[in-house]
């Protein structure tokens, strides 16, 4: 290091035999202090000392030969991520110090915060135990100089937080020394002159409100200056998905005509304008204390009427042609955002999941569509229905409910919205930093009910996106692009451009599991993939060209052969390693039947209710892990392992066919659904990164509200063969073959939040330093109603709140109270 102390004339780099310890307390001063002051937000290592952290006394260490004697503190341990205060002192001589300075002698680089005696770092990570020295130095007003050392051994990270007991409360629970912070909550303003939030039905301008059932989200950097910063920790934009609706708060008494319609006009639009993505500017005013700026020029709502354009190969489809776009290049809006997915060029990926049940279809319909069609709306589940919310039935010929209606009324695809359900689907591109962007949908993703589309980028390497598709027995899916990454493409000014190039042109493959623990990523391209073969009463399905396999991409993996898997819902990435991980949230008795077990989706049994009811199949979910072959995002073979099974440890403490990676109350969870590696920015990310892993919970949650753990999981093959032995209702029992991770431990896996009433635990972000963490609270109070509702969160987060207050979606921002990293 070009500004390292030097002690007795010894580098680990250029040789140095001058054995003095004479030092510039100017160059020691001016060394580290004026650009480390920032890094901590300009806080005071002195006041920082007071939250927690235990100082490092000082006792006297290495000495000159002056009157003057000075201390740098007792050598001490700790290890990555959290906070170390230096303090030294004068402990002989004149103590009218006129000048002080620390400096790191050695170890890996960390950013020092000094204020005068005392030095301020969190430790960085490491692979093995590593020691770390740093000197002190100050002179007195007799010029008497004279300096000391101290060493910090600093050992690989580790969950450094008590596990969080099972909760029924109605609040955000986290660990002691942890902060929860409200952030940006169901109706907060995103635009000057709208007004505050009534919560009681009242409110309407959605098109500038937080919408609700706040989903997957994501912190995008802002400089000072308002510039796309990948690197800042005290601003940037919060965008969040908003996937569905609690319609019974959102009015003053409840939703109008619901299943039949008609539906009032200013219901409907409301809760149509509720759907969609927000993008709030979010601000650390100081030792980050976050709040979001209401009228900042950067806010917007994307809504299921923003215009969009569609890419890739699908665009100019005759199957995408609609009454608003004849030559099917254009539609508006998306819809049901579950999970997401960041580019590396600054791009946020949102996708729409269950949007297939917002469409209505008369019965009318049925003898309009050919058989090929019928097939294709069959498998996505466009059925004859009113559709969620009745939207078409409100009495208007806007586009903003008519565009519902999928029931072919004119003579023609562009005299109607016959077409409408294919233009959802798809995985959309959106530009946070620029507000009139037109969000893109890229096509050669394919089109199902995406749940996330993790981006993996590697140096020399495609792109590669991984993708749930969010049903029982659906599939998992890989997209490669045809371009190989080119890191100057990460910073280049029009995003959106980027994303051309590596999102629209590509191969589409999804994953088939084998039972010895190997995988094979099947190509869907036109030529290659057969005819879909007949299906019960259903014919077979014969694909025209390329369009036609994205439109129907679930056809696609059907004809190939592909595994269907329980629940395919959030992809995350190890950032070090480069395996991906994927949430099987559950299964049900009749889509996982006792006979109907692989080695992939192994569990048959039964979870009982506090009620005395069981629930059979896979209830309580697991998480498939992958290794690509060589790593390479382009490979077309990998090998998998089951990385965790969700349990009840209550119910089944010891059962090794049930709870298979033998959960204790401290670490259990069910139905694992968000899933999120820390940043590789800070030390959470690196080396052995935390795994983050959030519920969507129906088994549990008589004993626990959802839940989210951290993690410090290993890699594919760590664990081995294992055999469950399965139970149905009847009794009867069958064997199965799996692989299993390594099993769970304290060390390895606990709880670190449990949410409110009724709520679901989704999205996650943290800052780049790894000091403040978002988090999304969904749809607490779910079950109740206008009249009862069944939570008050997040006002009752404060310790009180109101009978009649109404539960609200909402981010929350967690800090560490002595200002480390999170979970370390």
């Amino acid at each position: 290091m070009s500004d390292t102390l030097v002690q007795n004339g010894y580098t680990d780099g250029d040789v140095d035999t001058n054995p003095t310890n004479a030092v510039s307390l100017e160059t020691l001063a001016d060394t580290r202090y004026s650009r480390r002051q920032a890094i901590f937000g300009g806080a005071k290592a002195t006041s920082l000392a007071l939250m927690g952290t235990t100082m490092l006394a000082a006792c006297g260490d290495d000495t000159i030969e002056s009157t003057l004697v000075v201390s740098a503190g007792q050598n001490a341990a700790t290890s990555s991520g959290r906070v170390v205060i230096l303090t030294g002192s004068i402990t002989a001589g004149d103590t009218n110090v006129t000048s002080s300075a620390w400096a790191q002698n050695s170890g890996p680089d960390v950013d020092l915060v000094v204020d005068g005696l005392t030095a301020m770092f969190i430790a960085p990570a490491v692979e093995t135990a590593t020691d770390l020295t740093f000197g002190f130095a100050v002179q007195n007003a007799d010029g008497e100089a004279a300096s000391a050392t101290t060493t910090i051994r600093v050992s690989p990270a580790v969950l450094g937080f008590s596990a969080v007991a099972h909760s029924l409360e109605d609040v955000v629970t986290v660990p002691s020394g942890y902060t929860v912070t409200v952030m940006t909550r169901l109706g907060d303003p995103l635009a000057a002159g709208v007004g505050a939030y009534a919560n009681d039905g009242t409110d309407t301008n959605f098109a500038q409100r937080i919408g609700d059932h706040g989903d997957a989200l994501h912190f995008f950097g802002l400089s000072s200056a308002g510039a796309r910063d990948d690197n800042s920790s005290t601003r940037g934009l919060m965008v969040q998905n908003h996937e569905n609706l609690n319609v019974d708060y959102l009015h003053p008494n409840g939703p109008t005509n619901v299943s039949t319609g008609p539906r009032p006009e200013d219901e409907a639009k409301k809760e149509i304008e509720a759907h969609g993505v927000s993008v709030s500017e979010y601000v650390d005013g100081g030792d980050r204390q976050w709040t979001y700026v209401a009228d900042s020029s950067f806010n917007r709502r994307i809504t299921p009427m923003t215009p969009m354009q569609i890419m890739g190969p699908a665009a100019g489809s005759a199957m995408l042609a609609t009454a608003y776009s004849a030559n099917g290049t254009a539609g508006r809006g998306t819809i049901n955002n579950c999970a997401n997915g960041i580019s590396g060029w600054g791009t946020n990926l949102t996708c729409e999941e269950n949007w297939a049940g917002y469409f209505r279809r008369d019965a009318s319909d049925v003898a309009l569509r050919t058989e090929r069609e019928l097939t294709a709306l069959a498998r996505y589940g466009v059925s004859v229905r009113t559709g969620n919310y009745a939207w078409s039935t409100v009495a208007s010929s806007d586009p903003m409910f008519t565009k519902w209606n999928a029931t072919i009324t004119g003579a023609t695809a562009t005299d109607d919205y016959r077409n409408e359900p294919n233009q959802y689907g798809w995985v959309v591109e959106i530009d946070p930093y620029d507000p009139a962007s037109t969000p893109r949908k890229r096509t050669a993703l394919g089109r199902c009910g995406h749940e996330g589309a993790f981006v993996r980028i590697a140096a020399g390497q495609k792109v590669g996106v991984y993708m749930g598709d969010d049903s029982r027995r659906e599939y998992l899916y890989k997209y490669v692009s045809n371009a190989t990454w080119d890191a100057g493409d990460a910073n280049v000014s029009n995003r959106l451009a980027v994303g051309d190039k590596y999102l629209d042109n590509g191969t589409l493959y999804v994953a088939k599991f084998e039972a010895d623990g190997t995988g094979t990523w099947l190509p869907l391209v036109f030529g290659s993939v057969p005819n879909r073969p007949a299906v019960g009463t259903t014919p077979a399905y014969v694909f025209a060209d390329q369009a036609d396999i994205l439109i129907n991409c679930r056809l696609a993996a059907d004809a190939v052969g592909a595994t269907p898997m329980d629940r395919p819902e959030w992809t995350a990435g190890n950032p070090v390693t480069g395996e991906i991980y994927l949430t099987l949230t559950n299964n049900n008795a009749s889509n996982r039947p006792l006979d109907g077990t692989d080695a992939a989706n192994p569990r048959h049994y039964g979870d009982p209710n506090l009620s005395g009811s069981t629930s059979y199949g896979n209830p309580n979910g697991h998480i498939v892990r992958l290794r690509e072959d060589g790593d390479d995002t382009a490979a077309t073979t990998f090998a998998w392992d089951i990385y965790l099974f969700g349990a009840d440890a209550t119910d089944y403490p010891s059962d090794a066919s049930v709870n298979v990676s033998g959960l204790t109350t401290s670490n259990d969870f069910s139905s694992p659904d968000g899933l999120y590696f820390s940043r590789d920015t800070n030390p959470s990310g690196q080396i052995n990164p935390v795994l983050w892993i959030q519920t969507d919970d129906g088994a549990m949650t008589d004993r626990t509200n959802c839940m989210m753990l951290a993690a410090l999981p290993g890699h594919v093959a760590d664990g081995g063969a294992v055999t469950i032995t399965n139970k149905d209702s009847t009794g009867a029992t069958a064997q199965q073959a799996t692989i299993a991770g390594t099993p769970a431990t304290a060390a390895n896996l606990r709880r670190f939040l449990v949410g409110p009433v009724e709520c679901e635990i989704t999205g996650i972000d943290m800052t780049p330093d790894g000091r403040t963490l978002f988090v999304g609270i969904q749809h607490p109070g779910e079950r109740g109603d206008a009249t009862t509702p069944t939570s008050h969160w997040p006002d009752s987060q404060a310790g009180s709140a109101a009978a009649t207050v109404r539960p609200r979606s909402a981010v929350v921002a967690i800090t560490k109270d002595d200002g480390g990293v999170i979970a370390l």
